[in-house]
């Protein structure tokens, strides 16, 4: 029975992978994501229902689109795959028992799904575009605001807390539509501070904590990477482009493995 169950969040959470592969490319370019059929970015051929099954389309058609024979990029099938992994693992550490299921449990997991797909989508535009979109950071908000009132009908203490956190939210917002908007196109250290507010809404202060750190070792190691490609001798000596780090990819990869780990730490007693 649980291994039924575990298949078909699996299943769940590739579909939710090709959609995140969907809202990465087509949100910064202001394209409908709901009613627009898909199509190939290449030929802008209309895909069929063969060609949009996630994980196998990709295999059968040979990573190449039916209708062009353009090769797809793996990042698509990468993407599909750890999302269906991460659905299990993230519905594995809440240690459910689906004979016996707790309604805490079942609410947290949809509403951390919801909350975790905003993370991922943009994550996905910032490996690109390195921009944080309002529109999915908004959404990330109001699912965050989802899961404080009901936390609050299950802990009253909380409320407080969540009152200070939407404030600074509140004030952040403010700062960036109103004060900063006039002077840069893209306030990405303030959508980066928001992002982190609602996380800690989400989670734990030292969650979040952790999260940073993990942030900061993952950004010196690409960093580290990127130092030693510049130092390949090359035939012909270009411009070196300004290193731009996707502080907001590494943040929500690292608060998404950090929060699964946690769990299982938390429900299963490993520590």
């Amino acid at each position: 029975m649980e291994a039924f169950i575990y298949v078909m969040i699996f299943i769940m959470g590739i579909y939710f992978g090709s959609f995140f592969t969907l809202a990465v490319y087509r949100i910064p370019k202001g394209e409908n994501i709901t009613y627009k059929h898909s199509y190939c970015p290449n030929c802008n051929h209309k895909l069929g229902i063969a060609d949009l099954v996630p994980v196998f389309s990709y295999i059968f058609l040979g990573a190449k689109c039916r209708y062009c024979k353009q090769k797809i990029r793996p990042r698509y099938f990468i993407l599909e795959i750890l999302s269906g992994i991460s659905f299990v693992l993230f519905a594995m550490s809440f240690n459910i028992d689906f004979l016996n299921i707790e309604t805490y449990k079942i609410v947290y997991f949809v509403l951390g799904i919801l909350y975790f797909s905003a993370l991922v989508i943009i994550a996905g535009i910032d490996r690109e575009k390195h921009m944080i979109q309002k529109s999915v950071l908004l959404y990330g908000i109001i699912t965050c605001a989802l899961y404080m009132i009901y936390s609050c009908t299950i802990n009253y203490n909380n409320v407080y807390a969540y009152v200070i956190y939407l404030c600074f939210i509140a004030v952040l917002l403010i700062i960036d539509n109103y004060f900063l908007k006039r002077k840069l196109k893209e306030n990405y250290i303030v959508n980066l501070l928001i992002l982190l507010i609602t996380m800690v809404v989400t989670s734990t202060e030292y969650m979040v904590i952790y999260t940073i750190i993990f942030t900061l070792l993952a950004t010196s190691v690409a960093l580290l990477i990127d130092e030693i490609k510049n130092k390949r001798p090359t035939v012909k000596c270009e411009k070196k482009e300004a290193i731009t780090i996707p502080f907001a990819f590494y943040t929500c990869v690292s608060y998404i493995a950090v929060v699964i780990v946690t769990n299982f730490i938390y429900y299963f007693k490993l520590l």
